[in-house]
């Protein structure tokens, strides 16, 4: 696939995501899927069923958006910084709803294979997600 192809599929990724429709990373993703910055929840699995039940757990739990604020490839990897928007109206394991407003920043690369995402690599504000779910302090709070 061409570097521009590699582009579309995964802002195609990220639209599905987004309109709740999971079922489509059976025609996105590889089964053999690597994640190598999985969430930090217990009991997801590897591969591609693992992704879909962590969208699965995240769409119920905090429904929102993605916005792309860069992207750029090379070959066949695409690197994408983003920021996912949502409310935590559902429970995250261990974290009860909070009904926040919440709002990640991260920056992605996907290794693109058969014209299907093969691998993940990711950066995200995990510390500024728990500290708006209130999990941990803010420094205000401190």
């Amino acid at each position: 696939m061409s570097e521009e192809a590699n582009k579309a599929l995964i802002r195609r990724f990220y639209q599905e995501i987004d309109a709740g429709n999971i079922d489509a990373m059976d025609e996105l993703v590889a089964e053999d899927y690597l994640d190598h910055s999985p969430p930090p929840f217990p009991g997801i699995g590897p591969g591609r069923e693992g992704l879909e039940q962590a969208f699965r757990m995240f769409w119920n739990a905090t429904p929102g958006r993605h916005e792309i604020e860069d992207q750029i490839a090379e070959g066949d990897r695409v690197v994408t910084r983003i920021t996912a928007y949502g409310r935590h109206t559902g429970d995250l394991p261990g974290i009860p709803a909070t009904d926040h407003e919440l709002r990640m920043t991260g920056t992605t690369i996907h290794r693109i294979e058969d014209g299907k995402i093969a691998e993940k690599w990711s950066d995200k504000d995990v510390l500024g997600l728990l500290q708006q779910l209130g999990v941990l302090p803010t420094p205000e709070g401190l």
